[in-house]
């Protein structure tokens, strides 16, 4: 047994991050498979991956940790974590080959903000690992240059290799202390987009097409302007991104929109430079990923 890898694993399980064993000098999980199970133990009732095996219990990790030097895995959704992956060029002889910090800085500079001050790990290529605390009720999945070009998540069915492991390639180092911010709005809406709103009339019938966006301002500025302490801001991105939708397709101006939300977010508490900022990236966001609808005929 390495001491410094059962450390690692005792010191994330502390923070509340549930780890499994990771092959020894390497990145799959030790863990027997579906087809070797042996139907006993924790699989007595069923066969449990690894995601489900995942564990903080301190007497589990001494026990698995004292076979092997396993590196340390860390099972993102259980763990109520969204890692996000800076990855480094493939081709490190390509001087424009993309490089995932760049590509998230430049997202969060478009999105009006700093890249988020949260713990972070080098990764042994030489990339990142940012770590953020997904609310609770929020499930979110895997992603792939979802968020950007050599940008991955991992979350649900998802896990990263935590600080202390090493690989034949490089060490997995702590960068900053262990304090994990919570996941961004904006990062978070372009994760889980919202969802759509009910389908409206043809192109055709504009006459409903705009009572129906009318009513629906109306609906979302009164959610906003009645949301709870510590729900402010959350209901605001969302009725900016619901309603981004109609302002892409042509049923509402922006400046409108803008106007009735930033006066209801101002009456539910929030500051004006708060309001301004979320609107900005929310509605930014959503117009820019919904193309205007289509008349039919």
């Amino acid at each position: 047994m390495s001491e410094h890898l059962l450390r690692a694993a005792l010191d994330a399980a502390g923070r509340g991050w549930h780890v499994f064993p990771l092959r020894p000098g390497g990145k799959p999980p030790a863990l027997h498979g579906e087809t070797s199970c042996p139907g006993t133990g924790e699989c007595a009732a069923g066969h449990r991956k690894w995601e489900q095996r995942a564990t903080t219990d301190p007497d589990r990790i001494r026990a698995a940790w004292s076979r092997a030097p396993f590196n340390v895995g860390i099972a993102t959704g259980p763990s109520g974590l969204l890692v996000v992956d800076l990855d480094v060029p493939k081709d490190k002889s390509s001087s424009d080959a993309p490089d995932g910090a760049a590509t998230f800085g430049a997202l969060c500079e478009r999105a009006g903000h700093t890249v988020p001050d949260t713990y972070r790990v080098r990764t042994a290529s030489g990339g990142e690992h940012l770590y953020f605390a997904v609310p609770a009720g929020v499930r979110l999945a895997n992603t792939a240059g979802t968020v950007a070009r050599s940008v991955d998540t991992r979350a649900w069915g998802g896990y990263v290799v935590a600080a202390g492991s090493t690989t034949p390639t490089g060490a997995y180092e702590a960068l900053c202390a262990p304090v994990v911010t919570p996941l961004p709005l904006w990062l978070q809406a372009i994760l889980q987009p919202a969802p759509k709103p009910a389908e409206t009339p043809s192109g055709s019938v504009a006459g409903q097409s705009h009572r129906y966006a009318d009513v629906a301002l109306a609906n979302e500025t009164r959610n906003v302007a009645t949301a709870q302490p510590g729900a402010r801001e959350s209901s605001l991105f969302r009725a900016a991104r619901a309603l981004g939708r109609l302002v892409a397709w042509g049923d509402l101006p922006r400046h409108v929109v803008e106007q009735a939300l930033q006066e209801a977010g101002q009456r539910a508490g929030l500051s004006a430079a708060e309001c301004r900022s979320t609107l900005r990236s929310a509605l930014d966001w959503s117009i820019a990923h919904n193309s205007a609808r289509r008349a039919t005929a």
